[in-house]
């Protein structure tokens, strides 16, 4: 009896853990810190960092933040928001000043691994794909893309 008992409440335990979704940002990890493109044009820097979260209904999640800027001259000429977090997906969502009405503009990911993301959203005007590949630990490439345009950034890893 004892040992159904225990049989019972291990593969309870399991039918329960198997089911919970894994919410965590390690397979994207690889973003932390701060990234920089200098140009004689000016300064784009990226700031990713972890945030732990809860929905309202409790479910508990990580995901990554970003603070991106463009500089020239001291002068702060673009600035935007990104929150990157998984759901069923993953989702990045990205809020730019005086753009959109204030409102974020959400793309889904068509691919996530070790070292490079790709995220579409094909109703969006521009871009309609934003690409992240890690060349090597500290250097990064961006690029937007859509409509026959694109855009690269290459960054160094500065923090």
């Amino acid at each position: 009896m004892k040992n159904c008992l225990l049989l019972l409440s291990l593969v309870t335990f399991l039918s329960i853990t198997s089911c919970q979704k894994d919410y965590s940002t390690k397979e994207v990890d690889w973003l932390i810190g701060t990234w920089e493109n200098k140009t004689e044009d000016g300064t784009f820097t990226e700031t990713w960092f972890k945030t732990n979260n809860e929905t309202k209904e409790g479910l508990k999640y990580d995901r990554l933040e970003a603070k991106s800027t463009f500089i020239k001259n001291g002068d702060t000429l673009f600035q935007e928001e990104v929150i990157l977090f998984k759901m069923d997906k993953w989702i990045y969502s990205v809020m730019a000043s005086n753009q959109n009405d204030g409102k974020a503009t959400l793309f889904t990911a068509t691919t996530i691994n070790n070292n490079e993301m790709v995220f579409e959203n094909p109703e969006h005007d521009f871009p309609k794909k934003i690409t992240y590949k890690l060349v090597n630990k500290d250097s990064l490439y961006a690029e937007i893309s859509g409509n026959g345009k694109s855009q690269g950034f290459p960054f160094k890893k500065v923090n």
